[in-house]
């Protein structure tokens, strides 16, 4: 352990508090955080300082769907530090972002052909918040204010996307610092009606309605957006029913509302398609995406939107800036590099497709594990799926801080979300590797009963 552990304490400058984790039991991190120390990857593979293996099941934070250390991504990072390190995007022009821009788009929807580049998810759903304030005020509708989430959404960590947001333990300590004028429609999860669903449940259609009430509640002509995932990822991999989105978008369209698509987990073919708006067949008017469009590499985020939002900002006087908004590091040129050899790599690996062989591979290893005691429930769509444990009595979270662990031990890195294991590997996994990584699931929940 230890040539790193030699030249920089750095067990006990964790112990100390130096570091603050993000999303994170802290101090049960400075209880033992050698099993927790990464000092490297490759593929789909996470190395330990102790020298342990760990297979990536969650692609990073849903980011790294091309695994780790790619090769021709570090000579893009190299080439681009030598070329152009930064350059601003305020009134000046980077060629290769602005290509950068008609790619993305050209793998969009058909009429999101805009794209507004941010540094992250977080950015990026506050950016498509303040462009739907804004389009309704050109539009002469100012009183439209409204924001719709939906209870479990997660939408970052920014005030517009924590106060859409509507997973609680996240929005208590700072309710006092939310933005007014938000409501939030039911999620659509039932487990008495949809457990161990593979794919989309049949029941749930008629949640959508419940949009309809808010409706009658606020007045549709108050009302700016709605923004949804897809599929709620964060909260543990909640599918929407069939015909959900569509209703959703039709109760939209009906009452002048925008529809906000938050697919920074599902964008760049984590459900077998460019976006998921493409897998469920219904276009919205914004679509907010990070993440895989770098591998995690580096920060970057966007929204695509749509002709008739952009081309409603697009007026006034010529010299005007018609969007007041935007970020030092927005279309970074470091982060445009790495994002165009993504690109390259996808296409070139044919890795959307990928993906959809690859999930049917998933969704029978997940299924598998249905018999085991103290297993609630399983679901799944694309390369992903999730786990709902029956958790210990008055101790929310333990047992699946118990499952992370013993993934530790198994060589997983895990992601479990209270009591919920949440999957979403890499797209270069190989079948033997989904496989195995649900055969040590099933020998873990196994051991812990």
């Amino acid at each position: 352990m230890s040539q790193i552990k030699n030249e920089f304490d750095y067990v006990a400058t964790i112990k100390k508090g130096t570091y603050w984790f993000p999303f994170t039991a802290n101090r049960l991190v400075k209880a033992n955080p050698e099993p927790r120390m990464i000092v490297s990857a490759k593929g789909a593979y996470y190395q330990t300082i102790n020298g342990e293996a760990l297979f990536d099941t969650l692609s990073g934070l849903w980011c790294t769907p091309l695994g780790h250390g790619h090769f021709k991504i570090a000579e893009a990072l190299k080439k681009q530090a030598e070329t152009l390190d930064y350059a601003t995007t305020f009134q000046m022009i980077n060629p290769e972002t602005v290509r950068l821009s008609a790619r993305i788009a050209q793998k969009a929807p058909d009429g999101l052909e805009h794209v507004f580049f941010t540094n992250s998810g977080s950015e990026a759903v506050d950016t498509a918040l303040k462009l739907a304030l804004g389009y309704h005020r050109l539009k002469g509708e100012g009183q439209r204010f409204r924001m719709i989430g939906r209870e479990r959404g997660y939408h970052g960590v920014g005030f517009g996307g924590m106060s859409v947001g509507g997973i609680v333990p996240n929005r208590k300590m700072f309710a006092s610092g939310m933005i007014p004028g938000v409501d939030h429609i039911q999620h659509t999860y039932n487990r008495e009606k949809t457990a161990f669903t593979a794919g989309q449940p049949e029941w749930g259609i008629e949640q959508a309605q419940d949009l309809e009430r808010l409706i009658g509640l606020h007045d549709a002509s108050t009302i700016a957006a709605v923004i949804v995932e897809p599929v709620q990822g964060s909260t543990g991999v909640i599918v929407p029913p069939i015909g959900y989105l569509q209703k959703l978008r039709e109760i939209c369209t009906r009452h002048g509302i925008l529809l906000i698509f938050d697919e920074v987990i599902t964008g760049f073919g984590r459900l077998g398609e460019n976006f998921a708006a493409q897998r469920f067949d219904v276009k919205p008017d914004m679509i907010t995406f990070a993440k895989a469009i770098t591998n995690g590499v580096i920060p970057m985020g966007g929204v695509l939107i749509s002709d008739e939002i952009y081309n409603t900002f697009m007026s006034g006087p010529e010299s005007a800036i018609e969007f007041a908004h935007g970020y030092t590091y927005s279309g970074h040129p470091m982060a445009t590099a790495v994002a165009h050899v993504v690109l390259d790599i996808m296409e070139q690996e044919n890795l959307v497709e990928r993906v959809k062989a690859l999930e049917p591979v998933l969704q029978e290893a997940v299924h598998d594990l249905r018999d085991l005691p103290g297993v609630l429930d399983i679901r799944n769509i694309g390369l992903s799926a999730a786990i709902d444990l029956l958790p210990v009595e008055g101790k929310p979270g333990a047992k699946g801080m118990a499952v992370f662990n013993e993934g530790l031990e198994n060589g997983l890195l895990l992601r479990c979300v209270g009591d919920t294991i949440a999957f979403g590997p890499p797209f270069i996994s190989t079948p033997a590797q989904i496989q195995e990584m649900m055969m040590k699931i099933r020998h873990i929940l196994q051991k812990l009963g």
